[in-house]
């Protein structure tokens, strides 16, 4: 293992603004296959993976043909790539993983998506220079709430679980960390109340990036090795 920490982020939501985005194109691409989804309930999902995710608004493959669920998936992807080169980061995400990776931690990013979007979200971030490693849902068999990719992320590091933070911005970023043996930081910058996230067993909690940032020293995060 490395004698350095992991600093594992997840993405959409934590470091990009795309938390909405997600929302209003699975409303979308519901309603194309027939399906009348309130976008409140649909926001509290976000963060799953889409396969928990459609299980959870729809109902474990109650009333759908067989290939219903991949159609929804294929809608919601062709839906949110119209915003790849309009995604922008949060205030101070580039500054944070930087900050991160300055005080020596190794910096990860632990993303649900995967090839093109992927990649559309990492030049939204521009701070590759700070990035040591990605995995993605290409990665790991299982997605959100379970730990799979919280531990490809570990993996990807060469961190102990007892020498990483994970960062993340839903309550299945916290359960999913948690499961992992990893402490969660989380940020409101997703939608998730604060209650809701310390609730599920999140160690801190930030505004976004930027206030992290700025809170660093303070924080988990303030150097490899301090607890």
């Amino acid at each position: 293992m490395s004698p350095r920490g992991a600093a594992l982020f997840d993405v959409d939501g934590t470091l990009v603004d795309s938390t909405y985005l997600h929302a209003v194109t699975w409303w979308e691409a519901f309603r194309q296959s027939g399906h009348r989804v309130p976008m409140a309930e649909i926001h509290r999902t976000i963060g799953m993976g889409s396969d928990h995710l459609i299980d959870h608004l729809l109902g474990e493959g109650r009333d759908r043909a067989e290939d219903e669920d991949e159609t929804i998936r294929t809608a919601h992807g062709t839906l949110f790539a119209q915003y790849w080169e309009r995604l922008a980061p949060l205030d101070g995400a580039a500054e944070l993983l930087r900050a991160c990776a300055k005080r020596g931690w190794t910096v990860v990013l632990a993303s649900s998506a995967h090839g093109p979007e992927l990649e559309a979200m990492r030049r939204a971030l521009d701070a590759e220079d700070a990035i040591t490693s990605v995995t993605s849902s290409d990665d790991v068999s299982a997605s959100k709430p379970a730990p799979d990719l919280v531990q490809s992320a570990l993996e990807q590091s060469g961190a102990a679980a007892d020498s990483a933070v994970f960062i993340g911005d839903t309550v299945w970023d916290v359960r999913a960390s948690h499961r992992a043996g990893v402490p969660c930081l989380g940020v409101l910058s997703g939608g998730f109340p604060e209650r809701d996230l310390r609730e599920a067993g999140a160690h801190e909690v930030y505004e976004g990036p930027a206030d992290l940032a700025e809170r660093l020293d303070s924080s988990l995060l303030a150097a490899p090795g301090r607890r």
